[in-house]
């Protein structure tokens, strides 16, 4: 893949440790503007923590982190005002309005409170939630707030968003209708780093797909790349076999025989 321009994020032999077990063993990445990065890989192969660490939560890796052209270990973290986070499980104020959390976010994000009410306001009528906005979050269903916490991340517009598991819980419109919106946001030249275990999803919106295994890069390219690569069809099959995994078979053909025993 051919890139253009100064990169948004540079990751230089990252290498992150807790206690004994080592976690990232070496990662290099360059990311440009404007890339829907597709980041997977299996559980604890170190795709959290390397997203933690870019958001400045973990410390104590060796190697070099930049974004936005300063290495994040200076200390300044006027960054983080560029940078918007949709964690996969997410501590939400759902004892707050709506309109509570929303304006919190805005103002902790440099917003004046008009500025956020207003915005937010707007968005959640795009998606639907206008009635709901001076109702407490604790009322919503998951979809809701899922769509609540994709809002918080995109209020002050932040030029690089990272996104972990963002579609969970909503419905498939809404879901055709986030998927739209990344690809606008990057075509207006964001840069969307996205985790996601959905191996379809990330097939489909993904302009650079990034497979992490064992606390290192295995797989860097676009989806048509890596089935080029690895003769394989969907982005599953390749990321089982750039894995190894491919037990999943003799896993389900047990737990079936299981549930089908007689007492």
């Amino acid at each position: 893949m051919e890139f253009s321009g100064e990169p948004i994020i540079t990751i230089q032999d990252l290498k992150m440790s807790f206690g004994e077990k080592s976690v990232l063993n070496g990662v290099n990445l360059n990311v440009y503007k404007g890339q829907i990065i597709g980041y997977i890989g299996p559980n604890g192969a170190g795709k959290s923590t390397t997203v933690k660490i870019m958001l400045g939560l973990v410390e104590g890796y060796s190697g070099e982190v930049r974004i936005l052209g300063r290495d994040i270990a200076d200390g300044n973290i006027e960054y983080k005002k560029r940078i918007g986070y949709v964690p996969e499980i997410a501590e939400i104020y759902d004892n707050l309005t709506a309109r509570e959390y929303l304006t919190f976010i805005g103002e902790l994000y440099g917003l004046a409170y008009e500025s956020a009410d207003e915005k937010a306001r707007k968005l959640m009528k795009s998606f639907g939630l206008e009635e709901v906005y001076d109702t407490r979050i604790t009322s919503y269903s998951k979809g809701m707030k899922q769509k609540v916490l994709i809002i918080s991340s995109l209020l002050h517009n932040p030029d690089i968003l990272f996104l972990d598991e963002p579609l969970s819980g909503l419905d498939a419109n809404s879901v055709m209708v986030v998927k739209e919106i990344l690809a606008q946001l990057a075509a207006q030249g964001k840069t969307i780093f996205y985790s996601s275990h959905i191996m379809d999803v990330v097939e489909k919106i993904s302009n650079r797909i990034i497979l992490l295994n064992g606390g290192q890069v295995v797989a860097d390219g676009s989806f048509d790349e890596l089935k080029h690569k690895c003769k394989e069809g969907s982005l599953e099959e390749i990321f089982n076999q750039l894995t190894g995994f491919n037990e999943h078979r003799d896993i389900a053909e047990e737990f079936v025989s299981i549930v089908h025993e007689v007492k």
